[in-house]
C-alpha cells in the first residue's frame, strides 16, 4: 500500500448488498481519511444503515472489498473487526438497564483490561475503573446519574450513555449511527463537543440527520440515495448541490 492509500483507515470498493433481487447498497465507493469525522447522509431509505452494518461485518457483502488499517475484513465477524479497533453504536439505545450508569462505562472499560470477560470475579477489582468511568460520564454530564440504574435514565441520555461506552472501548475508527436521535436540544451541544474530542488521534465515521451537526463536525461528506454514492464532499459543497437537494426536499436548500 503506497503513503497516498494509509491516509485512508477504511476503504471500501464496489460495495453492494443484495435482497432477493433489491440493491440496498450498489456499486458504493468510499475513502475514510484517518483522523477525520466523515458523514454518510442521504434521505430516509438511502442504504445508509446496511452501509453500516456492512462496513462492521454485521452483514456480509454480495459484492465488493472493504479495507480497514490495509487489511481485509469483509469476511470476518463484527468481534474480530471490533478487536481490530473499528467499534460502532447502534440507532436503538442498548445499555444494560439494571446496572447503573457507572458500571455499564465499567463494562465497556473492563473490555481493555486483563478482566477482560471475568464477569465471576470479585466486582471490587474493577473499582480501579471508577475514576476514568467517572471521567467520562463528567465529559457528557452524566455525573448526577452515576450510581443511578441505566434503565431509569430518559431516552436522550440512555443514548448519551450508549455513546461513552463506545467510547470507553477507545477503538481507532468509531460509527456512529445517529448519536443526536432521540436527544433534547440541550444535550445535542455537549455530545458534539465530546464527539469534537475524543476525535482528536482517531476517526469518526457518523450517520447523521441533523444538518447543523453535519455542518459544523464534518470535514467530508458522502450522499447516499437509493443505495449508490450521489455526491461526495465538504458540507458546503455537497449542500449546494443541485442533485443532493432534489434528493433531499425536492428543491428547498439542504
Amino acid at each position: 500500500m503506497n503513503k497516498n492509500e494509509d491516509d485512508y483507515i477504511l476503504q471500501a470498493k464496489g460495495l453492494s448488498k443484495q435482497f432477493r433481487g433489491f440493491y440496498a447498497v450498489k456499486g458504493v465507493d468510499l475513502r475514510v481519511r484517518r483522523h477525520t469525522i466523515h458523514a454518510l447522509i442521504g434521505p430516509n431509505g438511502a442504504g445508509k444503515t446496511t452501509c453500516f452494518n456492512l462496513l462492521t461485518t454485521f452483514l456480509k457483502p454480495t459484492e465488493g472489498t472493504i479495507v480497514f488499517n490495509g487489511r481485509h475484513i469483509e469476511k470476518s465477524d463484527p468481534a474480530s473487526v471490533a478487536d481490530s479497533g473499528l467499534v460502532r453504536s447502534f440507532q436503538i439505545s442498548a445499555v444494560f438497564s439494571q446496572m447503573t450508569v457507572l458500571e455499564n462505562v465499567r463494562v465497556a472499560l473492563q473490555r481493555k483490561t486483563r478482566w477482560n470477560y471475568a464477569f465471576w470475579r470479585n466486582q471490587n477489582v474493577l473499582h480501579v475503573l471508577d475514576d476514568r468511568a467517572r471521567e467520562l460520564l463528567d465529559m457528557v454530564g452524566l455525573t448526577r446519574w452515576a450510581d443511578a440504574p441505566a434503565g431509569d435514565l430518559s431516552y436522550g441520555r440512555k443514548r448519551v450513555l450508549e455513546l461513552v461506552t463506545t467510547i470507553a472501548l477507545e477503538p481507532e475508527l468509531i460509527l456512529l449511527d445517529e448519536p443526536m436521535a432521540g436527544l433534547g436540544h440541550e444535550d445535542i451541544e455537549p455530545v458534539m463537543q465530546m464527539i469534537q474530542r475524543v476525535a482528536k488521534g482517531r476517526t469518526v465515521l457518523m450517520v447523521e440527520h441533523n444538518m447543523k451537526v453535519i455542518a459544523e463536525l464534518c470535514d467530508q461528506v458522502t450522499v447516499l440515495q437509493s443505495g449508490q454514492v450521489l455526491a461526495e464532499g465538504t458540507y458546503a459543497q455537497v449542500s449546494t448541490d443541485p442533485r443532493v437537494i432534489e434528493a433531499y426536499v425536492g428543491g428547498a436548500h439542504v
